[in-house]
């Protein structure tokens, strides 16, 4: 039988502001949609943050046995400085300031959030779908939308009329605003006379002469909105109704709440059963910003190369910190808590490494099963990874009394007890033994040096046949030799 028949997963629904009982639309099957990064800088500790949530997410309903379709997107166009819908494309400004194609940008950033994401150790998602890739689709949406009226053209840029919808639907339904509020978060910019109220936002952007980024649309040349890239691409990979819809907390208004519009607008039925937000990082008690130089990027934290911090500090550690704040909670970074978390973390990966030693015996003094129970738990009660870790370090408190024989555990306890500890820290909370992971390394570099050993006799006995084929073997498999005056070095 399949993990999550027996297991009751609730999860705090923004939509409701309560926890629900986790029901998917299809049994054994999830859909979630992940709003992914802007890719015009590199990605930022917050980010990282709100991802790692929903990557422990992923991972645990794989876990539990579902088969989990995960769509996270790249947003490379549309998304307007100040996520407003006048004024310059975030990426567009980015290429204008460095004179370099738009997605020379895209490009640049794209490999840093995936080569950050794969340090810190993340699940790729099951589809990353880019806004650029589908123009199409959501020009078809803003097509359904015209229809229904609640679209309209406004000299080549097409409007989303949140009067007309909100006569028959709730706009706010999601961040409890209502319409006479919002016009707190209207600015006077150049063409908002274009809409036929101040809260109406943008499907389609008419671009201007010196707009690099532009495609073909019935209304004009231009480009998408920012909410629609979403609705588009989570719609086209999940359905019209799917099960989670996940991001930062920030994201809730107004981009969260414009995709239900368009959604239920297009759709005539609400997109999403459980709305997820993760809570924002500050560093050192205040928001982090680059203005103000509060500000640590993921790379600097493992380089040690920042002036907040006092040494370097692992991707695990870093995560290992991270998960031990709920995802709905507020979390400071700061040097005295990743310096605490880092302690934990080496006591935790000394007790799992300790496992292997332990002798079984014909009794169990400790209750495994209840203790396992527990740490599920946890995770069902809305992926509470601080609690997990609690139980983790009760875990660890068993060995170290099994270690000193003052507690004893039988041989099919042990089994079930090694099992359950790899499981919630490596596949669950996705750490490494970053011990085990620096021993193997010492290993390679061991055998590298053996071959270049070989490769430099081989030299010296002008044997160029072998050393040339060492040589291109190490490279196919991704190890660079480097010949020098100081002899041969090698990089991965």
């Amino acid at each position: 039988m399949p993990l999550y028949t027996s297991q009751h997963l609730k999860i705090y629904n923004s939509l409701s502001g309560e926890k629900e009982n986790f029901n998917p639309i299809h049994e054994g099957n999830v859909g979630m949609y992940v709003c992914g990064p802007t890719v015009y800088s590199n990605v930022h500790l917050g980010n990282v943050r709100t991802f790692m949530s929903f990557d422990v997410i992923f991972r645990y309903f794989l876990h539990l046995d579902y088969k989990v379709r995960y769509v996270r997107n790249i947003t490379d166009v549309g998304h307007i400085v100040d996520d407003v819908d006048e004024g310059e494309d975030k990426i567009a400004k980015k290429a204008r300031l460095e004179q370099l194609e738009p997605m020379e940008v895209v490009q640049r950033y794209t490999v840093d959030f995936h080569d950050i994401l794969k340090s810190f150790n993340f699940l790729p998602p099951s589809i990353e779908p880019t806004a650029t890739g589908h123009i199409i689709e959501q020009i078809e949406i803003i097509k359904k939308i015209i229809d229904t009226g609640i679209g309209y053209v406004a000299n080549g840029s097409v409007y989303f009329d949140v009067v007309k919808y909100n006569e028959t639907n709730n706009y706010g339904v999601l961040s409890g605003r209502n319409i006479e509020d919002m016009l707190a978060n209207t600015r006077d910019l150049d063409g908002q006379s274009d809409k036929k109220n101040p809260q109406d936002f943008a499907l389609w952007k008419k671009a201007e002469p010196e707009h690099i980024m532009r495609w073909p649309s019935p209304w004009s040349d231009g480009f998408p909105g920012w909410h629609l890239e979403c609705t588009a691409m989570s719609t086209k990979y999940l359905g019209n109704h799917f099960d989670i819809h996940g991001g930062g907390m920030d994201l809730k208004f107004p981009h969260h709440e414009c995709e239900i519009a368009q959604n239920e607008a297009c759709t005539g039925q609400s997109p999403v059963n459980y709305w997820m937000h993760a809570n924002m990082l500050t560093l050192n008690g205040k928001k982090m910003a680059k203005s103000t130089g509060n500000n640590i990027l993921p790379g600097e934290i493992l380089s040690g190369n920042n002036n907040i911090l006092s040494k370097a500090f692992s991707a695990s550690v870093t995560r290992f910190f991270m998960l031990q704040a709920h995802y709905k909670s507020i979390l400071d970074f700061s040097d005295d808590a990743i310096v605490a978390a880092e302690k934990g973390y080496k006591r935790l990966m000394e007790a799992v490494e300790a496992l292997p030693a332990i002798s079984a015996s014909t009794t169990s003094s400790i209750d495994i099963a209840s203790w396992k129970q527990l740490s599920y738990d946890a995770m069902n009660d809305d992926f509470n990874t601080p609690i997990l870790i609690a139980q983790l370090f009760e875990a660890v408190r068993y060995i170290n009394l099994l270690k000193e024989g003052k507690e004893t555990i039988t041989a099919e306890d042990l089994k079930t007890f090694t099992a359950a500890i790899n499981a919630f820290v490596f596949d669950v909370l996705g750490l490494s033994d970053e011990k085990a992971a620096d021993s193997n390394n010492d290993k390679l570099e061991g055998v590298v040096n053996m071959l270049i050993g070989m490769r430099n006799q081989a030299r010296a006995d002008k044997n160029f046949a072998l050393s040339d084929q060492i040589r291109d073997q190490l490279i196919a498999l991704g190890i660079q030799l480097k010949d020098g005056k100081e002899g041969t070095s090698f990089s991965i």
